[in-house]
């Protein structure tokens, strides 16, 4: 599977959401969306800039899915990779068989997430512990580009860059550390946000 995006910050999440569903957008998600993203010690996915990433959706009832994307590439604009999924009933004991294989958790992600399709793509806002609200717009470019427009956001408002990048610019701005787990609210700041 091809996995095409364009991510892009969120001023007014209530007037995007309005927006969107006034498109015609159906919600198929409120709640927590939690990523552990595994490698082996010696960050040899990363190094191939391969993810292998636990994602766990807590709403009510828990879902799991392992993912693996592969390298990114850029194609007219999109930020575009290969990627596989695959669901699970428990990503606990999932999570304890990738310990025991010997990978290694280089990074959390944890945020409260509403996500809509429209017109085809998958329109995610993402709400991080302590940084700009992000929507993430998915599918093919045709898609994405009515979504965006349904937004409401200016186009130019989204790009091709990676999570890292929005934490840089958040504390150039900001002057304060960002936060994209909630371990890093308490000052623990473990994981390098260059593996988000």
């Amino acid at each position: 599977m091809r996995e095409v995006e364009l991510k892009g910050i969120v001023d007014d999440l209530d007037a995007a959401r309005a927006a969107v569903l006034a498109a015609g957008a159906t919600r198929v998600y409120v709640g927590r969306l939690e990523d552990k993203r595994y490698d082996t010690p010696d960050r040899a996915l990363a190094l191939r800039d391969h993810v292998l990433r636990l994602r766990v959706y807590r709403a009510g009832e828990t879902r799991a899915m392992l993912d693996w994307k592969g390298p990114t590439t850029y194609v007219d604009g999109y930020k575009v990779r290969e990627e596989h999924s695959t669901t699970l009933g428990d990503g606990d004991e999932l999570a304890v068989m990738l310990d025991r294989l010997g990978y290694v958790v280089t990074r959390e992600i944890d945020r409260e997430i509403e996500q809509y399709v429209v017109f085809g793509a998958t329109v995610r806002f993402e709400r991080y512990p302590r940084l700009d609200i992000l929507v993430e717009v998915e599918g093919e470019p045709h898609a994405i580009e009515r979504a965006i427009t349904a937004l409401g956001i200016a186009r130019g408002r989204f790009t091709t860059q990676r999570l890292p990048d929005y934490v840089r610019a958040y504390e150039a701005r900001t002057g304060e550390r960002a936060a994209i787990c909630d371990r890093e609210l308490t000052g623990d700041y473990r994981f390098s946000a260059t593996d988000a």
